[in-house]
């Protein structure tokens, strides 16, 4: 059995930033049911040299919409990094699900051969479709993934593994 480009993705993506978005509503409630500014967990961080809860967010929906977009010969989308607030990473989230949204099977055929090339801070990049989406944008789109929920997690959001899962 084999597995298409399109579904090692887009329904992965989608189903990771659905979770992510239920994550990010509990995590508005908990503030709220403790009386605590939302701009605490937003500025959040797990370590002082690593980025803040808005910005993990903005960097797993760089990576849903980047490499999709990047398999099929698109042009990725540009988000201007603004978000301040919950209901603003709850929009980027659901602008994100609906990009992948216009995504077909056909877009990504032949996507595992087609050399992506890229620049990710200081560092370029040259490798096939197949490569790149398994061991760059996958990995690092979990990563990004898992720490908003750790963050959280961290500051005393009743978060479990169901609700990361997109289970609950």
């Amino acid at each position: 059995m084999t597995i298409s480009m399109y579904e090692a993705s887009i329904p992965v993506f989608s189903a990771r930033l659905k979770a992510l978005s239920n994550v990010l509503n509990i995590a508005e409630q908990n503030a709220l049911d403790r009386k605590i500014d939302p701009q605490v967990f937003l500025t959040s961080r797990l370590a002082p040299d690593m980025y803040a809860l808005t910005r993990q967010v903005q960097i797993a929906t760089d990576h849903a919409k980047g490499a999709p977009s990047r398999l099929a010969g698109r042009e990725v989308p540009k988000y201007e990094d603004n978000e301040a607030s919950f209901a603003d990473l709850q929009a980027r989230i659901a602008k994100t699900v609906d990009l992948l949204a216009t995504f077909a099977a056909a877009d990504m055929d032949g996507s595992d051969d087609r050399m992506i090339e890229l620049k990710l801070g200081q560092r370029e990049f040259s490798m096939a479709g197949m490569q790149y989406l398994l061991h760059l944008a996958m990995p690092n789109f979990y990563f990004h993934v898992t720490t908003a929920y750790d963050i959280l997690r961290h500051n005393g959001v009743p978060l479990s593994k169901a609700i990361f899962m997109g289970s609950r």
